[in-house]
């Protein structure tokens, strides 16, 4: 797929965070927080100017709206002790080649700084200038409540111009689930938070930080921080060098335009991190992490709640979407690098009247009757049979999708998928023996072209393709295999009749899963 025809098909969520301003492009932000030092030490309300930055981070970005680029990209951030530690947003310096700061507006002189620790799903990172003696900002003691007054501090639009704008604390405390983070706590306030500004701190009136700046969307008046609390629970780490919630990559929950979760966008990558090594790069959309299909709701939740729950250290499958190379790819986080799935090949196949237009990207997930089964068809499959069956091997969880159900039932004109699921098969047949069944009938209709051993992390079992099926050209492919965990078999049936129609062979097997 093209970056022009992943622009047609991806849309951005209605929460914008605030803009982290680039040359010609656009790109989310949010901000961090401050370390606590000497109050006596600390900046007040009339220098607040004097220890927030400005940081450009320069390097190749991958963008779903705008293709690969290669900018300077800046944003805003603060100072949180005099020997220049200072704090961002994850994805203004992830991925960077270079990082320049701009300190109090003043940019006739550069300070030069790296990366410390980052964490996407908070999506804050710790950076640390060179020199010392810097103004820094400490953090509001006590309670933050409702009503309280505070202002938002940055440098809007890339602009070196400083600017402050007053509000009110909405709501002291709130979950924030959005493309950019997934955060327990959050503030709500209605400081306006212009684009490029998100990374600066959100202070009191005495200048001391209650969060973090780090979305906002002007037609909704909606300004969120990241809260105080949030983010002093995680700065040592940051700033001893450890990374938290975080793979290493510069991360973006995107949907189509018909608000369809599609994945999680990388837009740039972290050398050495475990995203680095497994081999996933700047462009790819990451679909599934350890059998969780990502960002459905639109937000980093699902992706966030994986690592939460294994950690970041833990061996994580992951599937993955390549849109400059129309492939898909298994692999591992912490394991086994990212592999291609080829599943049969692109040899074109004969035409039929009656076979659907599968429109590269258009695809929907589909479940049974019972909420077993899960699977990405094509949209235009969009007859659908979820009843399941039982027969001598146990019950099976099933889903039919086709454009037309009778035609792909009855004869070998229409594509179609059959997917079958049973916790009772597991115990009382193989996926060989299934395999062997199904070949009985294929191979007195179609010309085998290969049978191979299949394994994608969670399932381990076999598949066969047949090519010129029924005479009219067909490809089939047909696959049986067993949740490792041994809780249920599975088989997988999938007809194309043109070439576009194999798009949905490789996303139907890299994405079928069954729960049980």
């Amino acid at each position: 797929m093209t970056y022009s025809e992943a622009r047609r098909r991806i849309r951005r969520p209605a929460l914008a965070a605030s803009a982290l301003v680039l040359a010609g492009a656009t790109l989310a932000a949010c901000a961090a927080p401050s370390v606590t030092t000497s109050a006596s030490k600390a900046v007040g309300f009339e220098d607040v100017q004097s220890a927030t930055i400005q940081i450009e981070a320069v390097g190749t970005f991958v963008s779903p709206d705008e293709g690969g680029y290669e900018a300077a990209g800046r944003g805003s951030g603060f100072l949180i002790s005099p020997d220049g530690i200072a704090v961002t947003n994850n994805h203004v310096v992830v991925g960077a080649g270079t990082l320049d700061v701009w300190l109090g507006g003043d940019t006739s002189k550069t300070h030069n700084a790296k990366i410390l620790g980052s964490s996407e799903c908070l999506d804050l990172a710790v950076i640390q200038l060179t020199g010392d003696d810097y103004p820094y900002f400490d953090w509001r003691e006590g309670d933050i409540k409702t009503a309280t007054d505070v202002y938002a501090a940055g440098y809007p639009l890339g602009d070196p111009t400083f600017t402050m704008t007053r509000g009110i604390v909405s709501k002291a405390s709130t979950p924030g689930e959005t493309p950019w983070a997934s955060l327990d706590s959050v503030i709500e306030h209605d400081a306006r938070i212009r684009g490029g500004n998100s990374g600066g701190p959100l202070v009191d009136d005495s200048g001391r930080v209650v969060g973090v700046n780090y979305a906002g969307n002007n037609t909704y008046d909606t300004n969120l921080a990241i809260h105080r609390d949030e983010v002093t629970a995680v700065l040592d780490d940051l700033i001893d060098g450890k990374n938290v919630l975080s793979l290493g990559i510069n991360a973006q929950a995107i949907s189509d335009e018909n608000g369809q979760g599609l994945g999680i966008w990388v837009s740039s990558v972290e050398s050495g991190s475990a995203a680095d090594k497994a081999g996933v790069e700047p462009g790819d959309l990451l679909t599934k992490l350890q059998g969780v299909t990502l960002a459905q709701d639109g937000t980093l939740a699902d992706y966030c709640d994986v690592l939460r729950t294994h950690g970041q250290d833990a061996t994580l499958d992951v599937d993955v979407y390549r849109p400059a190379e129309s492939i898909y790819y298994r692999g591992q986080f912490n394991g086994d690098g990212l592999e291609a799935v080829q599943v049969g090949n692109s040899t074109e196949t004969g035409n039929s009247g009656s076979s659907s237009a599968v429109v590269e990207g258009d695809f929907v997930t589909i479940t049974d009757d019972s909420n077993n089964i899960q699977v990405e068809v094509p949209a235009a499959w969009n007859q659908i049979d979820g009843a399941g069956y039982t027969n001598d091997d146990g019950t099976w969880a099933s889903v039919i999708a086709s454009p037309n159900m009778a035609g792909f039932g009855d004869g070998w004109n229409t594509p179609g998928v059959w997917v079958a699921a049973s916790p009772d098969a597991s115990s009382n047949v193989t996926p060989d023996v299934l395999l062997q069944r199904a070949d009985e009938f294929l191979a007195q209709n179609c010309t085998p072209e290969e049978t191979a051993s299949f394994e994608d992390g969670v399932h381990t079992g076999t598949y066969a393709v047949y090519q010129q099926c029924g005479g009219v050209g067909a490809a089939y492919l047909f696959l049986a295999a067993t949740a490792n965990d041994g809780s249920y078999t599975i088989t997988v049936a999938v007809q194309a009749n043109t070439e576009a129609d194999l798009a949905a062979i490789d996303r139907v097997i890299g994405s079928f899963i069954a729960q049980f």
